[in-house]
């Protein structure tokens, strides 16, 4: 339920507790019966029930998201200062790739598939980031395997990511 449809509620509430007060004060002024009164009542406790409940759920929202906004903005900041620390890094990793890839042979358009293919993405959407066809793409990817004597996807990848990663702990 979103914060206006809340508050509709609430006023709905609201109305509906201040009319029954309303009805409930004349209705005793006339000595009407208990039992009628008594009914009367509860329905006005049970509607400022729910605007209490309503209130009570929107105040709880509203700090769940301000505390999501808070976690949100710590770890995109935790981020730009990874990506700060490892921009060096990134572009040297970045320039061997690119000088491996040239010692392959591959032309410009291989190259980029080789790059989007380390990246993870499919031949569908390299396909569309580079405004191709899914079957240039699929050709292109084929001739990077080729001349780098790479079986796929997996064996490009291992072969710039292997030595990367230190030896497992004990």
């Amino acid at each position: 339920m979103n914060t206006r449809e809340r508050w509709v509620l609430i006023i709905i509430l609201l109305g509906t507790a201040l009319i029954v007060g309303a009805d409930l004060f004349t209705d005793s002024s006339e000595g009407l019966r208990w039992g009628h009164l008594a009914a009367e009542g509860l329905v006005a406790v049970m509607a400022l029930v729910g605007v209490g409940f309503l209130l009570r759920g929107s105040f709880a929202l509203k700090r769940s998201l301000a505390a999501e906004v808070l976690k949100s903005s710590s770890l995109q900041a935790e981020a730009d200062q990874w990506r700060t620390q490892a921009k060096a890094h990134i572009e040297g990793l970045s320039q061997e790739i690119e000088r491996q890839l040239s010692s392959w042979k591959l032309t410009a358009s291989e190259k980029e598939v080789a790059f989007l293919l380390l990246k993870g993405l499919s031949l569908k959407e390299i396909a569309e980031v580079r405004q191709t066809s899914e079957k240039t793409a699929r050709a292109q990817s084929t001739a990077v395997y080729e001349k780098s004597g790479l079986s796929g996807r997996s064996e490009l990848a291992a072969f710039f990511l292997e030595d990367l990663l230190g030896p497992r702990g004990p």
